[in-house]
């Protein structure tokens, strides 16, 4: 822990998520072991096996009828999740047999053992570096538009501001913006973030620690680094509207028109189209592709770090009776590899990263590059290892900034 400070803590390394994960297995021992009349009447196998099917029956409401997400629950979340079930069985079991000071006892084990959980499954995502992330408080040295831009600073300035849906319609939550180190003294290049689903704009200040990237960026190239907005495309932390003018929002709409729009309006930058790039991770990586292929006006260099091959809502099928109204041609009009098969864009510059241990968005980076290839696009290829979690996507974000600097424009002169 480097921090006196415990908001600070890390909970991805380091002690903190150790002692609280040997925590967690010492009341879940309690659980099982502690409160003899769950032992004795040789219950533990029984409730076992009822956690393992409530938490099948769990994984497939999420995975298969909610679909919150469009791709299946990691099998480490999944065994988590799993653990998580078992503790509330094991306490609803022992409940029935205990006096209340027995019960009390079991239902604090089992918040121990949910809060283990919960570490779990952040060291594998690597979401919340620290607690005071993961309980939500304010991102730090969060200033307004305003101050941000004031005067030059040695390191950039973080401000939250809203980016109204003012032609799309579109509704969305507050967005974050980077100011570089020496704003103001030329027009900045643009670079559009996007976070992934579930998500929001802070995701990528938090587990991908961008102002650093960013900080880091500008101290390479002599000082100067673009502009970062990061909007929001989703809506709601749940919502997936799919990066597209579709019924389920104008999100494409908001992206092409009111962000640029705004950009200008508010900020000192570079008047240049080409000077402007896109880029994301996971679903935010998609949208990235997406935009750029078509709207290559607006975005003509991308970075798509873990993204799907088209956007999606778990399947074609459903992604275009609940989009699109059953419109296949409506879909493909706007799905990038469906456009990229008869369209030629030879001024587009990609950035593709991919985990080498992402068995699912590897495979599917790797048909996008194709595409893209074909279709005359000059594209950088970059593997990292690690699978479909912030140990990708943050490097994969960092190393892509980096390749896109010369079209930015930031080469020292």
């Amino acid at each position: 822990m480097t921090s006196s400070n415990p908001l600070d803590w890390s909970l991805i390394s380091g002690p903190l998520p150790d002692v609280l994960v040997a925590l967690g297995v010492l009341a879940g021992g309690y659980l099982v072991l502690g409160p003899r009349t769950v032992l004795a009447l040789g219950r533990v196998p029984v409730l076992l096996f009822a956690s393992l099917l409530l938490t099948a029956g769990l994984v497939g409401v999420v995975d298969r009828v909610w679909q919150p997400f469009p791709d299946p629950l990691p099998d480490r979340v999944v065994d988590w999740l799993f653990v998580a079930v078992s503790a509330v069985v094991f306490t609803a079991a022992n409940a029935h047999y205990q006096r209340w000071p027995g019960a009390v006892r079991s239902a604090g084990a089992a918040a121990v053992v949910l809060v283990a959980c919960a570490v779990g499954v952040n060291v594998f995502y690597g979401q919340y570096p620290t607690v005071r992330m993961a309980v939500g408080m304010p991102l730090p040295h969060l200033l307004s538009l305003a101050e941000a831009v004031s005067e030059p600073s040695d390191t950039g300035r973080l401000a939250e501001v809203d980016i109204p849906g003012a032609t799309s319609g579109f509704r969305v939550r507050s967005a974050l913006v980077y100011v570089p180190p020496g704003y103001g003294r030329q027009p900045a290049p643009v670079v559009v973030l996007l976070a992934g689903q579930p998500g929001s704009p802070r995701d990528l200040f938090t587990g991908g620690r961008m102002a650093e990237v960013l900080d880091g960026l500008a101290r390479r190239h002599g000082g100067r680094a673009p502009v970062v907005v990061v909007p929001d495309d989703l809506g709601a932390p749940m919502a997936n509207p799919l990066c597209l003018d579709s019924r389920l929002g104008r999100a494409a709409d908001y992206l092409t028109r009111d962000v640029p729009e705004w950009i200008r309006r508010h900020l000192t930058v570079d008047a240049d189209p080409t000077r402007w790039a896109i880029g994301g991770y996971s679903h935010g990586g998609t949208c990235a592709l997406q935009l750029a292929v078509g709207h290559p006006d607006v975005y003509p260099t991308f970075i798509d770090v873990s993204g799907q091959s088209e956007p999606t809502l778990g399947n074609r099928d459903k992604t275009v009776r609940v989009a699109f109204g059953g419109d296949v041609d409506a879909f493909r009009r706007v799905n990038p590899l469906d456009v990229l098969a008869h369209t030629r864009l030879p001024n587009v510059f990609g950035v593709l990263v991919a985990g080498l241990s992402d068995q699912r968005y590897l495979p599917q980076q790797l048909a996008v590059r194709a595409a893209c290839e074909s279709a005359g696009m000059t594209v950088a290829w970059v593997e990292l290892p690690g699978g479909h979690t912030w140990a990708v996507w943050g490097p994969g974000l960092a190393i892509g900034l980096d390749r896109i600097a010369s079209r930015l424009g930031l080469e020292q002169k």
